[in-house]
């Protein structure tokens, strides 16, 4: 009888032994993201790292990564996510700087890269090139939103890196396509690469609305969170498989239909869902993006044994590599610095509108161009027979680690040397936090107080009147003394915490002496977390440093 170990060691896995190895992969990327947490390091460059340590572990089973698969199993589900928390008015306002980026730095990279590549290995063919910077020009939805994530930036800012990063990838695989087509063929038509991104880009969005459009409908219907989140994970995989069975991008897609479900998230779902739906996703987020991090590092033992596991047949292709990661990042600026200013130069209305631009802007822009699993995939799909296959899979990767271990982990701080101030360019006229919690309880207040009486015109509901009345004291007196108000509001959380979670010892030990059921420990302890959950999202960060 076969051993285990001889399955999983010297063969192909078994359907076991891949289970196994998933559920390794998720406890070593809790691991590693509780490390990193710890240490105050990026958790992408972290799993990155962890993954490479794995690629280079004896023992570990065969595997290959299966680029569709990938595709497929990974981005709709965190595209949709991250399209469906864009603000779709945002991104409108911002669609000139996304679109330059998306479409205009995407081809400049390429060409950029294209051309570096050509002259460090004369040898491999124009079309190879160019599909090597088609590979590694589109910085990664996937790798933005993680690192974007723990940095402090302006919400324009914000937009137009999150969007680039949702739209780019389309016109990456456009020209991903073709130039591996002229690469095999020896032919290419601009006119045909014309029509077919108009065709991928029209109808993948026409396809991502009609989706974004039915599950609404569909999620007016139902009642329960439980199918109504199980429906918002599909939407993501039909939006992508449908517009990829009509040959357009399942990208833009995925994109549109979150948009659409994310602007009309507060018509279709009740309170219960939305909050049932959220916890749900951020686990799912979590997983995946760990494991795609993880994978990227993986990826190494790939490229390894393509050149025979010996780092000195590595080595041979790192001239490329380093030459095309700076090609790409020195791209990105040279692109992003003209564009900046021109664009202000060429429009009155944006001269009107917009401040002129602190020139940390396009140094951050530019330096925030992370790639992750569309570089990754892509370059993994390139056929067998492929011209400089393994020489493209090495540059590819190593722009990949260049761009998470070093721009990642690296942004925070340029950002905090830079100084740039989070609430800049913010619309005239727009509230505050405290400003808008005023405005919600003096309307909260006059509806109350509008319930009379016909006959003596008495108020009712006298106490929830008093209740109301006393919020809209406060959250004036916060907005107008916020400054002074902190110290003692830092003080007021910490005291009411520490009575919930004294409550909360209590309520344990009463369980523990066996005085109460465990159906009133289930009820008093679901009413206690809520509590905890309200005061610490009242008295805001300051909360989490008193555990």
């Amino acid at each position: 009888m076969t051993s285990r170990r001889e399955v999983r060691y010297g063969r192909p896995m078994t359907s076991v032994a891949l289970f196994e190895l998933i559920l390794g992969l998720l406890g070593a990327a809790l691991l590693l993201s509780l490390v990193a947490g710890r240490l105050g390091f990026p958790p992408a460059a972290a799993l990155v790292l962890g993954g490479m340590a794995l690629a280079v572990a004896p023992g570990l089973p065969a595997f290959d990564l299966d680029p569709d698969l990938i595709m497929v199993l990974f981005l709709p589900p965190l595209l949709l996510e991250s399209a469906y928390f864009t603000v779709w008015r945002d991104f409108r306002a911002s669609l000139g700087p996304i679109l330059s980026l998306s479409l205009g730095a995407v081809v400049f990279t390429t060409l950029v890269v294209g051309l570096v590549a050509h002259a460090v290995v004369p040898a491999l063919p124009w079309a190879a090139c160019f599909a090597l910077g088609a590979i590694v020009s589109p910085p990664d939805a996937v790798a933005a939103k993680a690192v974007l994530a723990r940095v402090a930036l302006p919400r324009r800012m914000i937009t137009v890196l999150e969007g680039e990063s949702l739209v780019n990838d389309a016109s990456g695989l456009v020209l991903y396509r073709f130039a591996v087509a002229a690469a095999l063929t020896g032919s290419f038509s601009a006119w045909s690469a014309a029509g077919s991104f108009a065709w991928l880009a029209v109808a993948g969005v026409a396809v991502g609305l009609a989706c974004g459009l039915g599950v609404n409908a569909l999620v007016r219907r139902l009642h329960d969170a439980n199918a109504i989140t199980v429906l918002s994970f599909l939407a993501a995989y039909a939006a992508y498989l449908a517009a990829e069975e009509v040959h357009a991008s399942g990208v833009l897609a995925v994109v549109a239909c979150g948009l659409m479900m994310g602007g009309r998230e507060h018509e279709t779902f009740d309170a219960q869902t939305r909050r049932h739906a959220v916890v749900v996703w951020q686990f799912v987020v979590f997983v995946l993006e760990a494991l795609v991090f993880v994978l990227i590092g993986l990826a190494l033992r790939g490229v390894l044994a393509r050149t025979g596991g010996e780092f000195g047949s590595l080595a041979a292709g790192l001239p490329l590599a380093l030459a095309v990661t700076a090609a790409c990042v020195l791209a990105r600026l040279l692109w992003v610095f003209p564009a900046v200013y021109l664009r202000r130069s060429l429009s009155a209305r944006v001269r009107a509108e917009e401040p002129p631009p602190n020139p940390a802007v396009p140094l951050i822009i530019g330096w925030a161009g992370m790639r992750g699993v569309v570089t990754l995939a892509a370059a993994l799909a390139l056929p067998v027979d492929f011209p400089g296959r393994d020489a493209i899979l090495l540059a590819a990767f190593v722009v990949i680690l260049f761009t998470v271990l070093v721009q990642g982990t690296t942004l925070g701080a340029l950002i905090r040397r830079l100084r740039l101030d989070p609430t800049a360019h913010l619309p005239d006229g727009h509230l505050d936090a405290a400003m808008a919690r005023v405005v919600v309880n003096e309307a909260g207040l006059a509806a109350l107080e509008g319930l009379v009486f016909p006959e003596t015109g008495t108020l009712q509901h006298r106490r929830l009147v008093e209740e109301y009345r006393r919020r809209v004291r406060a959250t004036s007196r916060d907005r107008d003394e916020r400054g002074a108000l902190e110290a003692e509001k830092t003080e007021h959380f910490t005291a009411a915490l520490l009575a919930v979670r004294s409550g909360r010892s209590a309520l344990i030990g009463l369980h523990r002496e066996n005085r109460i059921h465990n159906s009133v420990l289930r009820q008093l302890e679901a009413e206690i977390d809520l509590e905890e959950l309200h005061l610490k999202r009242l008295a805001g960060p300051a909360s989490t440093h008193h555990g």
